[in-house]
């Protein structure tokens, strides 16, 4: 048994499971397996007896509830708010998108003016959808020698608020998918100047809380609510997350709670709610602070390393480190993809039209990253000689707005072929995931320039004429 189990403050929710794991009662109600005894025995062996016994939800054995927050899932709740330094922390089971849903859901109303920038998830597209609020677009700077999106500017923020005196609430993801990092404490600044909040999409800068040599989360700087992916690059398992308020949050909480709860399953998974508490357990221990520490040693290893590779690029500047951005000469990022995977076998976090993405994870040692230069070295000395179909993959054109994203989403429709949608009005969210950056949203006038991200499309939903 684990140290820190006699310290239950430490990780409530992993010392109530073991208790439920360790005593287990006689059970006749959901789920049906009764602690993995009725599952296909290969799949027991596959996962292992140990996670079906735990395969559990709020509803049974004293575990706590999750809306209303009750028991151990509040006081794990609660440590994670303590944690992040915020008012108030909701765990959730659907990932990231489920708290940009609930946030839309709860802090917008119908013709309510956002700003927001284009590299958001669909996600939070779609909870406006649900809302039906008005988005103005803040366009981030382009790196197109990169072919991503890169920072939002603080000045672009100011003219947009400045211009539109209706927008209350400014929606801002940072970092970038590819670890481009935004001015947040100015923005903060210039939000509160013009009494607009601010929401932050921190999904993918949930390690930033645990060391002095990554950027200082938006809690920090004021922003109205966070979002984090803990299980992205936080150690928690797959579709698990944290939705933030901060002290000062003029967010109504109860509210935000309203809204999980319509929209959350009512059986959450008590595994993924767990793995919450158990990775903010791991990142605040000294295992854990090793472990981010190795895995930002092994991200700068990289950096330095790769300069020495002819024809190997690897993207600098504001950035959070640990987030790797590599391209090599004459090589697409698919096509290294498929290099890497098919040669190497090494699977990246992404490819897109110029490069590859790779993630310095908790997890990696620093043989991987020997391996992986070592890889690159090899390749970087090759002539590939591999064809590819005119694809894209980031969705860098400016968009055409005709109607509003709910109006646009529940007019009559139809499918059309792609190549006839041109000119047309889209009545679709179309964002490939990852990252999740839309290519077409309900409204928007579909462009010839828009096919080639249209590439796994035959045809396209369509406001009929």
């Amino acid at each position: 048994m684990f140290e820190f189990l006699n310290k239950k403050s430490e990780a409530p929710l992993v010392c109530a499971m073991f208790n439920y794991k360790n005593n287990p009662m006689a059970g006749f109600h959901i789920p049906g397996h009764y602690r993995g005894q009725g599952v296909l025995s290969d799949f027991r062996k596959l996962v292992g007896d140990d996670v079906l016994k735990i395969d559990t939800t709020d509803e049974f054995d004293n575990l706590g509830t999750l809306h209303p927050a009750s028991g151990a899932i509040k006081e794990a709740q609660e440590v994670a708010a303590k944690c992040w330094g915020a008012k108030r922390t909701f765990f959730v089971t659907g990932g990231s998108t489920v708290a940009n849903l609930a946030l839309a859901f709860s802090m917008t109303s119908p013709n309510d003016e956002l700003l927001i920038g284009r590299n958001c998830h669909r996600s939070v597209l779609t909870g406006l959808i649900i809302s039906g609020a008005k988005v103005n677009w803040l366009i981030p700077k382009k790196l197109n020698d990169w072919a991503i999106f890169g920072n939002i500017e603080p000045n672009d923020v100011e003219d947009k608020l400045k211009n539109n005196r209706n927008i209350k609430l400014v929606w801002i993801t940072n970092p970038t998918y590819e670890g481009v990092i935004s001015d947040i404490e100015a923005i903060a600044k210039i939000c509160k100047k013009y009494k607009a909040a601010l929401i932050v999409d921190e999904a993918h800068g949930s390690l930033w809380n645990f060391s002095a040599q990554l950027p200082n989360c938006a809690l920090n700087y004021g922003a109205d609510a966070v979002v984090h992916s803990l299980h992205k690059t936080g150690g928690s398992m797959t579709q698990s997350s944290m939705l933030h308020l901060s002290k000062n949050s003029c967010f109504d909480e109860n509210k935000v709670e309203h809204a999980l709860k319509l929209l959350h399953t009512t059986s959450p998974s008590l595994l993924l709610l767990t793995s919450l508490d158990a990775a903010r357990a791991h990142l605040s221990s000294q295992e854990g602070k090793q472990q981010l520490q190795n895995a930002i040693d092994n991200a700068k290893y990289f950096r330095q390393e790769a300069k020495k590779i002819k024809g190997l690029s690897v993207l600098e500047g504001n950035i959070d480190i640990t987030k790797l951005f590599i391209k090599i000469n004459n090589l697409t990022g698919l096509q290294l993809e498929y290099i890497l995977e098919h040669d190497y076998n090494i699977e990246v976090e992404s490819a897109s039209d110029e490069g590859v993405l790779l993630l310095s994870n908790l997890g990696n040692s620093r043989e991987d990253f020997v391996y992986l230069i070592n890889c690159l070295k090899d390749i970087s000395s090759k002539k590939y000689d591999i064809t590819q179909k005119n694809v894209k993959i980031m969705p860098l054109e400016d968009p055409e707005i005709v109607m509003n994203l709910r109006e646009a989403y529940f007019a009559p429709k139809e499918y059309i072929s792609k190549e006839q949608a041109i000119g047309r009005i889209s009545s679709e969210v179309i964002a490939l995931c990852p990252p999740g950056i839309s290519i077409l949203l309900p409204g928007e006038i579909i462009k010839k320039e828009h096919l080639p991200y249209l590439f796994n499309y035959d045809k396209l939903e369509v406001i009929k004429e």
